[in-house]
Protein backbone atom coordinates (compact mmCIF):
# COMPACT_ATOMS: atom_id res chain seq x y z
CA UNK A 1 0.00 0.00 0.00
CA UNK A 2 0.74 3.96 -0.29
CA UNK A 3 2.60 5.65 2.64
CA UNK A 4 0.43 8.11 3.93
CA UNK A 5 2.85 10.83 5.28
CA UNK A 6 2.09 13.79 7.85
CA UNK A 7 2.04 17.38 6.23
CA UNK A 8 5.07 19.03 5.68
CA UNK A 9 3.91 21.97 7.41
CA UNK A 10 4.19 19.79 10.53
CA UNK A 11 7.72 19.55 9.91
CA UNK A 12 8.82 22.13 12.75
CA UNK A 13 5.60 21.80 14.69
CA UNK A 14 6.54 20.62 18.64
CA UNK A 15 4.65 20.33 21.60
CA UNK A 16 6.27 18.42 24.28
CA UNK A 17 4.81 19.22 27.02
CA UNK A 18 2.15 15.98 25.79
CA UNK A 19 4.94 14.55 23.33
CA UNK A 20 7.15 11.57 24.04
CA UNK A 21 7.32 11.49 27.44
CA UNK A 22 3.95 12.14 27.77
CA UNK A 23 3.67 8.55 25.51
CA UNK A 24 5.26 6.78 28.19
CA UNK A 25 3.96 7.56 31.03
CA UNK A 26 0.62 6.54 29.60
CA UNK A 27 2.15 3.43 28.73
CA UNK A 28 3.42 3.03 32.40
CA UNK A 29 -0.11 3.49 34.01
CA UNK A 30 -1.44 1.05 31.36
CA UNK A 31 0.82 -1.34 32.97
CA UNK A 32 -0.26 -0.74 36.13
CA UNK A 33 2.02 1.98 37.60
CA UNK A 34 0.99 5.02 39.48
CA UNK A 35 2.84 8.75 37.62
CA UNK A 36 3.27 11.39 39.67
CA UNK A 37 2.57 14.39 37.11
CA UNK A 38 4.27 17.41 37.23
CA UNK A 39 4.59 18.04 33.58
CA UNK A 40 1.08 20.21 32.91
CA UNK A 41 -1.15 23.05 34.65
CA UNK A 42 -4.24 20.67 34.65
CA UNK A 43 -5.42 22.35 37.86
CA UNK A 44 -8.71 20.29 38.32
CA UNK A 45 -7.07 17.19 38.59
CA UNK A 46 -5.31 18.34 41.63
CA UNK A 47 -8.22 19.00 43.46
CA UNK A 48 -8.51 22.79 42.36
CA UNK A 49 -11.78 22.66 41.75
CA UNK A 50 -14.13 25.37 39.31
CA UNK A 51 -15.85 27.82 41.45
CA UNK A 52 -19.55 26.42 41.62
CA UNK A 53 -21.08 29.66 40.44
CA UNK A 54 -19.34 29.08 37.36
CA UNK A 55 -20.87 25.62 37.49
CA UNK A 56 -24.03 26.67 38.25
CA UNK A 57 -24.75 29.12 35.75
CA UNK A 58 -23.89 26.93 32.98
CA UNK A 59 -26.37 23.96 34.15
CA UNK A 60 -28.69 26.73 34.33
CA UNK A 61 -27.72 27.55 30.50
CA UNK A 62 -27.38 24.37 29.44
CA UNK A 63 -31.05 24.42 27.97
CA UNK A 64 -30.64 27.00 25.86
CA UNK A 65 -26.74 26.44 24.23
CA UNK A 66 -27.72 23.18 22.26
CA UNK A 67 -27.73 25.61 18.80
CA UNK A 68 -24.79 27.48 17.47
CA UNK A 69 -23.90 30.98 19.15
CA UNK A 70 -22.71 33.92 17.11
CA UNK A 71 -19.29 32.67 15.49
CA UNK A 72 -17.51 35.61 18.19
CA UNK A 73 -19.55 34.80 21.48
CA UNK A 74 -22.72 35.16 23.18
CA UNK A 75 -23.32 38.67 23.92
CA UNK A 76 -23.20 38.48 27.85
CA UNK A 77 -19.77 36.79 27.45
CA UNK A 78 -18.44 39.37 25.32
CA UNK A 79 -20.04 42.08 27.21
CA UNK A 80 -18.27 41.26 30.42
CA UNK A 81 -15.01 40.83 28.76
CA UNK A 82 -15.16 44.39 27.14
CA UNK A 83 -16.03 45.18 31.16
CA UNK A 84 -12.70 43.43 31.99
CA UNK A 85 -10.65 45.54 29.50
CA UNK A 86 -12.27 49.09 30.57
CA UNK A 87 -11.77 47.95 34.53
CA UNK A 88 -7.93 47.67 33.19
CA UNK A 89 -7.20 50.78 31.72
CA UNK A 90 -7.62 49.46 27.86
CA UNK A 91 -8.97 52.15 26.11
CA UNK A 92 -11.29 51.76 22.65
CA UNK A 93 -12.21 47.96 23.15
CA UNK A 94 -16.51 47.08 21.30
CA UNK A 95 -18.15 44.07 21.68
CA UNK A 96 -17.28 43.97 17.90
CA UNK A 97 -13.23 43.73 19.28
CA UNK A 98 -13.50 40.42 21.31
CA UNK A 99 -13.66 36.74 19.94
CA UNK A 100 -14.52 33.45 22.44
CA UNK A 101 -12.90 30.66 21.41
CA UNK A 102 -12.18 27.22 22.77
CA UNK A 103 -9.63 28.00 24.75
CA UNK A 104 -6.92 30.97 24.11
CA UNK A 105 -5.42 27.79 22.46
CA UNK A 106 -7.66 27.99 19.30
CA UNK A 107 -7.20 31.74 19.36
CA UNK A 108 -3.73 31.64 18.92
CA UNK A 109 -3.96 29.25 16.11
CA UNK A 110 -6.78 31.71 14.64
CA UNK A 111 -4.50 34.70 15.02
CA UNK A 112 -1.68 33.66 13.68
CA UNK A 113 -3.19 31.85 10.44
CA UNK A 114 -4.40 35.20 9.95
CA UNK A 115 -1.49 37.22 9.98
CA UNK A 116 1.57 34.96 8.27
CA UNK A 117 2.47 34.81 5.18
CA UNK A 118 5.21 32.03 4.23
CA UNK A 119 8.07 33.23 5.48
CA UNK A 120 6.93 36.31 7.60
CA UNK A 121 8.22 35.60 10.98
CA UNK A 122 7.34 36.41 14.37
CA UNK A 123 9.51 36.83 17.52
CA UNK A 124 8.80 34.52 20.76
CA UNK A 125 10.08 34.04 23.84
CA UNK A 126 12.72 31.45 24.45
CA UNK A 127 11.44 30.41 26.78
CA UNK A 128 7.94 29.85 25.38
CA UNK A 129 5.13 28.60 26.26
CA UNK A 130 5.36 25.88 22.99
CA UNK A 131 2.22 26.20 21.69
CA UNK A 132 2.93 29.53 20.15
CA UNK A 133 5.88 28.13 18.00
CA UNK A 134 4.13 25.41 16.96
CA UNK A 135 1.23 28.09 15.94
CA UNK A 136 3.56 30.07 13.97
CA UNK A 137 5.10 27.55 12.05
CA UNK A 138 2.17 25.88 11.23
CA UNK A 139 0.77 29.56 10.09
CA UNK A 140 3.90 28.98 7.53
CA UNK A 141 5.67 31.51 8.98
CA UNK A 142 9.01 31.10 10.69
CA UNK A 143 9.40 31.41 14.33
CA UNK A 144 12.41 33.50 15.42
CA UNK A 145 13.86 33.32 19.44
CA UNK A 146 14.03 36.49 21.25
CA UNK A 147 16.36 35.76 24.43
CA UNK A 148 14.90 35.75 28.60
CA UNK A 149 17.74 36.61 30.93
CA UNK A 150 17.83 33.88 33.24
CA UNK A 151 20.33 35.97 35.27
CA UNK A 152 17.66 39.01 35.35
CA UNK A 153 14.65 37.08 36.55
CA UNK A 154 14.03 35.79 33.02
CA UNK A 155 13.31 39.47 31.47
CA UNK A 156 13.30 39.63 27.90
CA UNK A 157 16.38 41.21 26.55
CA UNK A 158 15.75 44.44 24.53
CA UNK A 159 18.74 44.28 22.88
CA UNK A 160 17.82 40.91 21.38
CA UNK A 161 14.78 42.03 20.36
CA UNK A 162 16.21 44.54 18.43
CA UNK A 163 18.65 43.05 16.97
CA UNK A 164 16.72 39.78 15.51
CA UNK A 165 14.00 42.36 13.73
CA UNK A 166 14.20 41.81 9.95
CA UNK A 167 11.77 43.04 7.14
CA UNK A 168 9.79 40.20 7.15
CA UNK A 169 9.20 39.92 11.30
CA UNK A 170 5.48 41.04 11.24
CA UNK A 171 4.75 40.20 15.08
CA UNK A 172 5.81 39.81 18.69
CA UNK A 173 4.89 37.60 21.15
CA UNK A 174 4.51 38.89 24.94
CA UNK A 175 4.06 35.90 27.53
CA UNK A 176 3.44 37.80 30.72
CA UNK A 177 2.99 36.05 33.72
CA UNK A 178 5.48 34.03 31.98
CA UNK A 179 4.91 30.28 31.36
CA UNK A 180 7.40 28.45 31.98
CA UNK A 181 9.34 30.80 33.78
CA UNK A 182 6.91 32.30 36.31
CA UNK A 183 8.50 35.72 35.66
CA UNK A 184 6.10 38.93 35.94
CA UNK A 185 7.84 41.79 33.68
CA UNK A 186 7.92 45.55 34.80
CA UNK A 187 5.49 48.38 33.30
CA UNK A 188 8.83 50.22 32.16
CA UNK A 189 10.33 46.45 30.62
CA UNK A 190 6.41 46.26 28.51
CA UNK A 191 6.62 49.86 27.87
CA UNK A 192 9.96 49.28 26.13
CA UNK A 193 8.67 46.27 24.25
CA UNK A 194 5.67 48.59 22.90
CA UNK A 195 7.74 51.09 21.75
CA UNK A 196 9.64 48.83 19.63
CA UNK A 197 6.80 47.36 18.29
CA UNK A 198 5.51 50.81 17.55
CA UNK A 199 9.03 52.01 15.57
CA UNK A 200 8.99 48.76 13.45
CA UNK A 201 4.94 48.12 13.04
CA UNK A 202 4.35 45.09 14.76
CA UNK A 203 1.40 43.48 16.26
CA UNK A 204 1.60 43.25 19.57
CA UNK A 205 0.47 39.34 20.70
CA UNK A 206 -0.14 39.42 24.45
CA UNK A 207 -0.51 36.26 26.57
CA UNK A 208 -2.13 37.11 29.67
CA UNK A 209 -3.63 33.83 30.31
CA UNK A 210 -2.10 33.56 34.32
CA UNK A 211 -2.76 37.34 34.62
CA UNK A 212 -4.29 37.20 38.12
CA UNK A 213 -1.90 34.02 39.36
CA UNK A 214 0.43 36.46 41.15
CA UNK A 215 2.55 36.33 44.86
CA UNK A 216 3.92 38.45 46.30
CA UNK A 217 1.77 41.50 46.14
CA UNK A 218 3.12 42.16 42.92
CA UNK A 219 1.18 43.39 40.30
CA UNK A 220 0.05 43.20 36.37
CA UNK A 221 -0.24 45.47 34.23
CA UNK A 222 -1.99 44.71 30.65
CA UNK A 223 0.16 45.27 27.69
CA UNK A 224 -2.83 46.54 25.59
CA UNK A 225 -3.41 49.38 28.39
CA UNK A 226 0.12 51.01 27.81
CA UNK A 227 -0.87 52.18 24.30
CA UNK A 228 -3.94 53.49 22.02
CA UNK A 229 -1.88 53.07 18.62
CA UNK A 230 -0.16 49.58 18.74
CA UNK A 231 -2.30 47.07 17.15
CA UNK A 232 -2.47 44.41 20.03
CA UNK A 233 -4.11 41.20 20.27
CA UNK A 234 -4.69 40.40 24.08
CA UNK A 235 -5.49 36.14 24.97
CA UNK A 236 -7.10 35.43 28.27
CA UNK A 237 -9.29 32.21 29.08
CA UNK A 238 -11.08 30.90 32.19
CA UNK A 239 -8.42 27.80 32.27
CA UNK A 240 -6.04 29.01 35.19
CA UNK A 241 -7.06 31.48 37.49
CA UNK A 242 -10.79 29.69 37.33
CA UNK A 243 -9.86 26.45 37.22
CA UNK A 244 -11.97 25.32 34.68
CA UNK A 245 -9.26 23.91 31.88
CA UNK A 246 -12.13 21.57 30.19
CA UNK A 247 -14.98 24.23 29.50
CA UNK A 248 -12.73 25.31 26.27
CA UNK A 249 -13.61 29.02 27.19
CA UNK A 250 -10.94 31.96 26.39
CA UNK A 251 -11.14 34.80 24.54
CA UNK A 252 -9.09 37.57 22.52
CA UNK A 253 -9.10 41.15 22.42
CA UNK A 254 -8.08 43.44 19.82
CA UNK A 255 -7.09 46.81 20.98
CA UNK A 256 -5.07 50.16 19.59
CA UNK A 257 -5.36 51.92 15.96
CA UNK A 258 -7.33 49.36 14.23
CA UNK A 259 -7.66 51.54 10.65
CA UNK A 260 -4.61 49.98 9.22
CA UNK A 261 -5.32 46.25 10.11
CA UNK A 262 -8.73 46.43 8.64
CA UNK A 263 -7.68 43.04 6.18
CA UNK A 264 -5.95 41.36 8.75
CA UNK A 265 -9.45 41.91 11.23
CA UNK A 266 -11.64 40.84 8.14
CA UNK A 267 -8.73 37.76 8.08
CA UNK A 268 -9.48 37.26 12.02
CA UNK A 269 -13.80 37.14 10.52
CA UNK A 270 -13.15 34.67 7.80
CA UNK A 271 -11.26 32.23 10.12
CA UNK A 272 -13.91 32.90 13.12
CA UNK A 273 -16.86 32.42 11.19
CA UNK A 274 -15.26 29.06 9.31
CA UNK A 275 -15.37 27.24 12.91
CA UNK A 276 -18.95 28.39 13.25
CA UNK A 277 -18.89 29.14 17.06
CA UNK A 278 -16.62 28.37 20.12
CA UNK A 279 -18.54 25.64 22.96
CA UNK A 280 -21.78 27.77 24.02
CA UNK A 281 -21.70 26.09 27.25
CA UNK A 282 -18.13 27.13 28.44
CA UNK A 283 -19.01 30.68 27.09
CA UNK A 284 -22.25 31.00 29.81
CA UNK A 285 -19.29 31.00 32.33
CA UNK A 286 -17.25 33.61 31.60
CA UNK A 287 -19.85 36.58 32.69
CA UNK A 288 -20.14 34.94 36.28
CA UNK A 289 -16.29 34.47 36.58
CA UNK A 290 -14.60 38.07 35.10
CA UNK A 291 -18.02 39.41 37.47
CA UNK A 292 -17.92 37.77 40.70
CA UNK A 293 -15.92 36.73 43.53
CA UNK A 294 -12.23 36.43 42.17
CA UNK A 295 -11.79 33.01 44.26
CA UNK A 296 -7.64 32.50 43.12
CA UNK A 297 -7.01 35.52 45.58
CA UNK A 298 -7.43 33.27 48.68
CA UNK A 299 -5.15 30.59 46.89
CA UNK A 300 -2.18 32.73 46.22
CA UNK A 301 -1.64 35.01 49.26
CA UNK A 302 -0.27 33.65 52.25
CA UNK A 303 -1.25 30.66 53.27
CA UNK A 304 -2.97 29.87 50.20
CA UNK A 305 -2.25 26.38 48.61
CA UNK A 306 -0.64 27.70 45.78
CA UNK A 307 1.26 30.17 47.27
CA UNK A 308 2.33 27.65 50.17
CA UNK A 309 3.36 24.90 47.03
CA UNK A 310 5.29 27.13 45.11
CA UNK A 311 7.60 28.06 48.32
CA UNK A 312 7.94 24.66 48.68
CA UNK A 313 8.61 23.40 45.54
CA UNK A 314 11.37 26.44 45.28
CA UNK A 315 13.20 25.27 48.74
CA UNK A 316 13.06 21.44 47.91
CA UNK A 317 14.38 21.63 44.30
CA UNK A 318 17.40 24.24 45.39
CA UNK A 319 17.97 22.09 47.89
CA UNK A 320 19.18 19.59 45.59
CA UNK A 321 22.98 19.63 44.56
CA UNK A 322 23.73 21.75 41.19
CA UNK A 323 19.82 22.73 40.95
CA UNK A 324 19.14 26.56 40.94
CA UNK A 325 15.69 28.13 40.17
CA UNK A 326 14.59 31.74 39.94
CA UNK A 327 11.86 32.00 42.29
CA UNK A 328 8.15 32.90 40.19
CA UNK A 329 6.65 35.28 40.90
CA UNK A 330 3.79 34.24 39.21
CA UNK A 331 1.79 31.15 37.16
CA UNK A 332 1.82 27.74 37.79
CA UNK A 333 5.09 26.54 37.25
CA UNK A 334 9.29 27.21 38.33
CA UNK A 335 12.10 25.86 35.53
CA UNK A 336 14.92 24.93 37.29
CA UNK A 337 18.24 25.11 36.10
CA UNK A 338 20.81 21.95 35.93
CA UNK A 339 24.33 22.81 36.53
CA UNK A 340 25.79 21.64 33.32
CA UNK A 341 29.57 21.05 35.15
CA UNK A 342 27.70 18.57 37.72
CA UNK A 343 25.20 17.39 35.03
CA UNK A 344 26.99 17.31 31.66
CA UNK A 345 22.83 16.42 29.49
CA UNK A 346 23.73 15.93 26.13
CA UNK A 347 19.79 15.01 24.92
CA UNK A 348 17.25 16.35 27.94
CA UNK A 349 13.91 14.48 26.35
CA UNK A 350 16.30 11.01 27.05
CA UNK A 351 17.20 12.14 30.22
CA UNK A 352 13.45 12.91 31.32
CA UNK A 353 12.90 10.10 29.98
CA UNK A 354 15.08 7.80 32.06
CA UNK A 355 13.60 10.35 34.96
CA UNK A 356 10.47 9.16 34.26
CA UNK A 357 11.07 5.24 34.15
CA UNK A 358 12.67 5.35 37.47
CA UNK A 359 11.21 7.30 39.51
CA UNK A 360 7.70 7.65 37.72
CA UNK A 361 7.70 11.17 37.90
CA UNK A 362 6.78 13.07 34.59
CA UNK A 363 8.93 16.42 34.15
CA UNK A 364 9.07 17.89 30.40
CA UNK A 365 12.35 19.28 29.55
CA UNK A 366 13.52 22.45 29.20
CA UNK A 367 14.20 22.26 25.03
CA UNK A 368 10.68 21.24 25.00
CA UNK A 369 10.17 25.11 25.52
CA UNK A 370 11.87 26.24 22.70
CA UNK A 371 15.36 26.96 25.47
CA UNK A 372 18.43 26.21 23.32
CA UNK A 373 20.36 24.35 26.07
CA UNK A 374 19.57 20.76 27.10
CA UNK A 375 20.19 22.28 31.05
CA UNK A 376 16.66 23.07 31.92
CA UNK A 377 13.08 21.52 32.94
CA UNK A 378 9.79 22.94 33.75
CA UNK A 379 8.09 21.52 36.96
CA UNK A 380 4.39 22.32 37.97
CA UNK A 381 3.58 22.40 41.84
CA UNK A 382 0.11 22.00 41.56
CA UNK A 383 -0.33 18.14 43.51
CA UNK A 384 -0.61 17.59 46.97
CA UNK A 385 1.87 18.65 49.70
CA UNK A 386 2.79 15.24 50.05
CA UNK A 387 2.98 14.18 46.69
CA UNK A 388 4.99 17.12 45.99
CA UNK A 389 7.49 16.41 48.39
CA UNK A 390 7.63 12.42 47.51
CA UNK A 391 7.87 13.67 43.64
CA UNK A 392 10.92 16.07 44.52
CA UNK A 393 12.51 13.16 46.50
CA UNK A 394 12.26 11.15 44.14
CA UNK A 395 14.25 13.65 41.76
CA UNK A 396 16.64 14.39 44.24
CA UNK A 397 17.57 10.41 44.52
CA UNK A 398 17.81 9.91 40.80
CA UNK A 399 20.49 13.20 40.35
CA UNK A 400 22.24 11.73 43.32
CA UNK A 401 22.98 8.92 41.42
CA UNK A 402 23.42 10.77 37.85
CA UNK A 403 26.32 12.61 39.53
CA UNK A 404 27.77 9.36 40.44
CA UNK A 405 27.58 8.07 36.57
CA UNK A 406 28.48 11.61 35.42
CA UNK A 407 31.43 11.47 37.96
CA UNK A 408 30.87 15.02 39.41
CA UNK A 409 29.28 14.05 42.91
Amino acid sequence: MKTVHKSAKLANVCYDIRGPIMDAAKQMEEDGHKIIKLNIGNLAVFGFDAPEEIQQDMIRNLPTSAGYSDSKGIFAARKAVMHETQRQGIKGVTLDDIYLGNGASELIVMATNALLDNGDEVLLPAPDYPLWTAAASLSGGTPVHYTCDEANGWMPDLEDIRAKITPRTKGIVVINPNNPTGALYSKELLQSIVEIAREHGLVIFADEVYDKVLYDDVVHVPMASLSTDVLTLTFNSLSKAYRSCGYRAGWLVVSGDKKPARDYIEGLNMLSNMRLCANVPGQWAVQTALGGHQSIDELVQAGGRLRVQRDLAHELITAIPGVSCVKPQAALYMFPRLDPKIYPIKDDQQFFLEVLQETKVMLVQGTGFNWPEPDHFRIVFLPHEADLREAIRRLAVFLEKARVRFGTN
